[in-house]
């Protein structure tokens, strides 16, 4: 039903509906929680305002990313169905069937689902029923990494996203006392003072484990070496604050680190190559210090070109049907500000101070997808005449298969990215407007499609 809350509705938000009928018969306390369509962890608000937010001045995450914030569509109107706050595959079937009864023009579903075949997936059930009313689908590939055929939800008639990385990195300088300076990667929520402190690199004390950590000198940026061992980057970070370091050095290879929002200790992540300079500083000088830097963003080529595919995204081909190729495309989806819900703990400082903020920086899919619904929104608007299958025509012809260096998409190891990682490639909504030339295909393509995969009566 709609939610009753129109004092809060206006032209942006024009509606909300939540779907918990699967839980008739739940304990009432429950029941009443679940009642509701508004966004309990934040994800909502989230993609929703990828899509479609509209503009708001002088907003950050914590100083990283400032600027004027808005979704791809700023225009479009937004009409909000929670299918999964509690509820199951049923809710998700009647609430997609309820946006398609209520005339929307795009659905962005920023969720999977297990089922592989597309006779039992409910995602590919209702957007098949979403497509023959002419509504664009748009389905984030899911957050299944590296290996291939790890999409799930690879549906003929959705169009399918991948997500990569954009041309921003947040930086903490790390500023050696010879002058030689390194931008490190770090979220550390807060402009902290490390000036001129002695840096200390003790190989026994490296790993940076609870125990370790107890014996670290005082008053020292300390020098983790995560190369080694079995101790992960949260896992230090959570170690971290019971020392008597005021910061540290991380040295780390591992690439989903840089989608983490949470940064709880002052500190800077380097790569194996970078750090070579910094411990040999740091075991020859007679007197090693250093600085570091925070809140810093910076854009362009360096230090690594963009976008560069997730390492979470999943890949193709998909599983229970190869026959088209998925995903489509792919769109920014590691580290992305939007709108997030502040009565929601965010990041932290230390293990024990839990901040909150109106915008957030959040990765995966579910970022990516509602890039290509608000993309879709405004081919829809430029171009009425156009079916869902031009429109994803459009961006799939157009999108840009290199990267801001001129050069093939690359995985975040740098391995050249494929197809089956990218689509067509990073979506780039002003060719996509006129894309010269399209593909079209009608209801009848899809039907013939299901014809020819030889399911069963009751398959279908």
């Amino acid at each position: 039903m709609w939610e009753n809350i129109l004092t809060t509705c206006n032209k942006k938000l024009i509606g909300a509906r939540f779907f918990t009928e699967s839980l008739y018969g739940s304990d009432p306390q429950f029941l009443k929680a679940a009642r509701t369509a508004r966004d309990g962890d934040g994800h909502g608000t989230h993609v929703a305002s990828i899509a479609a937010g509209n503009y708001v001045k002088d907003v950050s995450f914590f100083g990283y990313a400032p600027g004027t914030a808005r979704g791809v569509a700023p225009h479009a109107r937004l009409a909000i169905y929670r299918v999964l706050g509690f509820g199951t595959t049923a809710d998700l079937l009647a609430g997609i069937d309820q946006a398609v009864a209520d005339g929307v023009d795009i659905i962005s579903i920023s969720i999977s689902n297990p089922d592989t075949e597309l006779y039992k997936n409910p995602l590919s059930i209702a957007s098949f029923g979403a497509r023959e009313k002419g509504i664009i689908v748009c389905l984030s590939a899911g957050n299944r990494g590296l290996g291939f055929g790890t999409i799930r939800s690879g549906i003929p008639w959705a169009v399918v996203v991948a997500s990569g990385t954009v041309d921003r990195w947040f930086a903490g300088t790390l500023t050696l006392g010879n002058g030689k300076a390194i931008t490190g990667w770090s979220l550390f929520p807060s402009r902290a003072l490390i000036r001129n402190i002695p840096l200390v690199y003790n190989e026994t004390l490296s790993a940076c484990s609870s125990t370790e950590i107890a014996e670290a000198p005082a008053n020292t940026i300390i020098i983790c070496n995560l190369t080694t061992g079995n101790y992960h980057f949260d896992t230090v970070m959570r170690a971290l604050p019971a020392s008597n370091a005021p910061a540290a050095v991380m040295i780390s290879e591992d690439y989903s680190i840089y989608r983490f929002n949470e940064f709880p200790f002052p500190g800077v992540v380097i790569s194996p190559r970078e750090a070579e300079d910094v411990v040999s500083y740091a075991l020859k000088s007679a007197n090693p210090e250093a600085s570091i830097d925070f809140q810093q963003t910076i854009l362009g080529t360096e230090p690594r070109a963009a976008p560069a595919l997730s390492d979470d995204s999943s890949r193709g081909p998909r599983r229970g049907y190869e026959g088209i190729l998925k995903p489509d495309l792919m769109a920014p989806g590691v580290q992305i500000l939007a709108a997030f819900n502040p009565e929601i703990r965010g990041p932290k400082i230390g293990n024990n101070i839990d901040l909150s903020s109106d915008y957030t920086l959040l990765s995966g899919t579910s970022m990516a997808c509602p890039h290509v619904s608000g993309l879709a929104a405004l081919l829809k608007a430029a171009h009425p005449e156009w079916s869902p299958a031009a429109v994803q025509s459009a961006m799939m012809t157009t999108a840009n298969p290199l990267d801001n260096t001129g050069q093939p998409i690359r995985e975040q190891d740098n391995m050249v990215a494929t197809p089956v990682g990218i689509g067509s490639g990073m979506i780039d909504p002003n060719r996509a407007l006129n894309p010269g030339l399209i593909y079209d295909a009608t209801v009848q393509d899809l039907v013939n499609l299901v014809c020819s995969m030889n399911f069963t009566r009751e398959q279908t």
